[in-house]
């Protein structure tokens, strides 16, 4: 056969592969559907950003503290593997990963629960473009409103980040907590635990109230004692602590919040919905911070024992474990490391064990004390005092408060690239990096796919390699919601331009100053305002982000959030308010 032919089969086998790999249809292979016993209770754990390597580094490192623990809670679970991506990419940042597992479509980066802008050429699976930015529902919505299940979230990040957020409420832009936030507190959750007292507002706070649920801010006490089955309970004005770094007296951990909602949520007789994120480990891996994704995920994994526990004595709850996608290219081995293949467990791990916080726990402490105790610190909490070179790549960190340099001398000049940083959290990353032999190849999200383990009470797993869209038709059918989230999408978050076509409404935005010079500037969030075609005393006046509407007869609670999206400038909401111009 010539070569030319030759070359061009191999180009198609090429072309082929690629067409396999990137626009595949997602299969049931390792899912056999229809076949998935029921149950009653869903918790889905995640460790945010956790790729596998993490994952066989802390395992050594809980071995190489206590040789009586050589292996996780969550290891003998382990079943599969999870392919996830965005709609248009193969790697995803936390907010289309988690929401595709919540709502069982992927989508774009920065969307939370968001049906993703068509993008023809590049969409993974075919995205449906008339449905641009309609918000999706989730499992979470899905449970609460046709099964009356109980909800709850546990994190230790602030409670509108991505991964809560994507459970519980829906946007394009994840930075948009002043959308987000007042949706998770519109949503009737029943139980919330984590960070976020600075954005919990003053409206959010009062609504909670007055439908009778608990609120504590830093009062760890109080949570404890707790026997309201409603109940928010947030700590910190943004995130919690780093578990290495919390004081317990303070901030509880990750796995006394799991217990404490399961211990709530079970009380509905009907089942519970709960998500566990381990929050912290993907900000850790952000960072380079090979202690706080360590010690955090060991805290999660804790976390997990206790879904477990509660699992196999209820016998009716279904565990999923599984990261949304995986961070910073993490390795145990690292090549200026040298000879670390023949390292031993002490050498690999004895100084990782010595230290005492994380590196943003270091910073802190360090820019806590006088320079002459500098080095007492470095001894206590890292295991090592800092050399010349270490102090002096130290003394350049623009944000070191105790430095003899002045601030407009210091420099990069004559650093080792290794070590120098501007930041003091990232210096100190540095620093614990350089006394490892773990290795980065980035500080951004990763596209490798994730672990999955899952505990099925009937045995019924998902086995193999699945994509995160399968993985959230898996859960679907378990819980009893095969196709029900499409049918509940349309009902509850259908355009205000379909339920009132042939009504009278307008969009009335509030007044704002616009800036000399401000091109285009933010319309501001309107209020919508229907006026029945018969009776025009009745009138419905919505405001986006909240569950509740008012009209002329009264107020109308809903049980779902009404979104509103200034992209299209379009308010999603339930089919059924027509009914009440009626």
């Amino acid at each position: 056969m010539k070569k030319s032919t030759l070359s061009l089969l191999f180009l198609l086998v090429v072309l082929a592969s690629v067409s396999l790999t990137i626009f595949f249809i997602p299969s049931s292979k390792g899912i056999e559907y229809g076949k998935v016993k029921p149950v009653k209770n869903l918790i889905v754990l995640i460790p945010d950003g956790t790729s596998l390597p993490i994952v066989s580094i802390s395992r050594w490192m809980q071995f190489y503290n206590d040789p009586n623990q050589p292996k996780l809670n969550l290891d003998q679970y382990l079943c599969g593997t999870v392919t996830t991506f965005s709609s248009n990419a193969p790697i995803g940042d936390s907010a289309p990963t988690t929401s595709c597992y919540m709502t069982g479509y992927p989508s774009r980066t920065g969307y939370v629960s968001t049906h993703p802008v068509a993008d023809k050429d590049n969409d993974i699976l075919p995205m449906d473009p008339d449905r641009a930015y309609q918000p999706l529902t989730t499992i979470l919505e899905g449970m609460k409103i046709l099964q009356q299940k109980a909800t709850g979230l546990v994190f230790t990040c602030e409670f509108p980040h991505a991964t809560p957020a994507d459970c519980s409420a829906h946007s394009y832009k994840r930075a948009r907590y002043d959308w987000i936030a007042p949706q998770m507190a519109h949503n009737d959750l029943d139980v919330v635990i984590g960070g976020g007292i600075s954005y919990l507002s003053e409206e959010s706070e009062a609504y909670l109230k007055e439908n009778g649920y608990s609120i504590y801010k830093n009062d760890i006490q109080r949570m404890r004692s707790d026997n309201n089955n409603k109940m928010w309970a947030l700590y910190g004005e943004t995130s919690m602590a780093y578990d290495l770094d919390r004081n317990p007296d303070e901030q509880p951990a990750i796995d006394e919040m799991t217990k404490i909602a399961i211990n709530k949520l079970s009380q509905n007789p009907n089942g519970f919905f709960l998500m566990v994120e381990g929050s912290k480990v993907d900000w850790a891996a952000h960072a380079n911070d090979p202690v706080g994704m360590v010690t955090d995920l060991l805290a999660f994994d804790k976390a997990c024992k206790v879904a477990l526990d509660f699992a196999q004595q209820d016998g009716e709850t279904l565990v999923i474990i599984v990261p949304d996608h995986g961070n910073s290219g993490v390795s145990l081995g690292r090549r200026d490391c040298t000879g670390y293949d023949k390292l031993s467990m002490d050498q690999l791990f004895h100084q990782l064990s010595l230290f005492k916080l994380t590196a943003e726990g270091l910073a802190k402490k360090v820019n806590s004390v006088e320079l002459d105790e500098l080095q007492n610190v470095f001894s206590e909490y890292a295991g090592f005092e800092l050399s010349d070179e270490e102090l002096n790549a130290l003394y350049n960190c623009k944000d070191y408060k105790h430095s003899p340099i002045p601030l407009d001398k210091r420099s990069s000049k004559g650093i080792e690239p290794s070590l120098y940083s501007g930041s003091l959290t990232s210096f100190m990353s540095k620093l614990i990096t350089s006394k490892t032999c773990i290795g980065f190849t980035t500080g951004g999200h990763t596209g490798e796919e994730v672990f999955l383990a899952a505990y099925h009470p009937q045995g019924t797993l998902p086995f193999g390699n699945l994509t995160n869209v399968e993985l959230n038709h898996y859960m679907c059918e378990a819980v009893g919601l095969k196709g029900k989230l499409d049918e509940l999408n349309d009902q509850i978050f259908a355009r205000h331009t379909d339920v009132f076509n042939n009504y009278s409404f307008e969009l009335v935005f509030p007044e704002i100053e616009v800036k000399e010079g401000e091109e285009n500037p933010e319309k501001g969030i309107p209020t919508l305002i229907v006026k029945s075609k018969t009776d025009n005393s009745k009138q419905l006046t919505i405001d986006a982000f909240t569950n509740t509407v008012k009209s002329t007869n009264g107020d109308i609670k809903l049980n779902s959030v009404i979104v509103y999206v200034d992209a299209n400038e379009t308010f999603y909401l339930p089919t059924s308010l027509v009914n009440y111009l009626n």
